[in-house]
């Protein structure tokens, strides 16, 4: 029988009250306190801690999130203030990303249903986002969600389904209202 650990990695309905992933979200909750009292210097050491990898990411404080080991940055990643990531599934971030501040990704949700919901269960679908993305201030990634190459999210836009490469979009929810030249290079 899958652990609910097991079951939140394969987008299955899981308890998130399992002692095992209290323990990794406290664990993480320890880390992202460190990284946001750390002197400047230290950071990079306590962020390569939380997310299991060396980066050469830049994260204004505050930053939180749930478990740290599902998030995956690219090269050259840039967020501005107030992060949040709920990785209780994988958040894949390109190359060079900018985020603007008060920005929140979310891989987590919960059953419209009542009765799931306050007994507990929870599910989880991972986010792409892509290269050369750019998120506006206040922007809310929903869970499933992926953003192509070289968009551009408006401030406060909420986006519930996928935004094609090279395009704008904004607003709740998010739509395209332009298409941007292709920026491969």
């Amino acid at each position: 029988m899958p652990t609910e650990k097991e079951k939140m990695l394969a987008g299955e309905l899981y308890q998130a009250n399992d002692p095992e992933l209290v323990a990794e979200r406290l664990c993480a909750k320890t880390l992202c306190h460190r990284y946001n009292q750390q002197p400047v210097e230290l950071d990079k050491r306590v962020l390569s801690e939380l997310l299991g990898y060396e980066t050469d990411a830049h994260i204004e404080t505050t930053f939180r999130c749930d478990y740290g080991y599902n998030i995956k940055l690219g090269r050259n990643f840039y967020a501005n203030y107030n992060l949040v990531v709920l990785d209780c599934a994988t958040v894949i971030i390109g190359d060079d990303v900018f985020l603007a501040p008060n920005v929140v990704i979310s891989t987590a949700g919960h059953p419209v249903e009542a009765g799931p919901r306050v007994a507990g269960w929870e599910f989880a679908k991972p986010i792409t986002i892509g290269n050369k993305v750019w998120l506006g201030a206040g922007v809310l990634i929903m869970p499933g969600v992926s953003i192509g190459d070289n968009a551009v999210i408006g401030a406060g836009s909420v986006v519930t389904r996928s935004i094609p490469a090279n395009t704008v979009a904004v607003g709740n929810p998010c739509r395209v209202i332009r298409e941007l030249p292709d920026q491969t290079s």
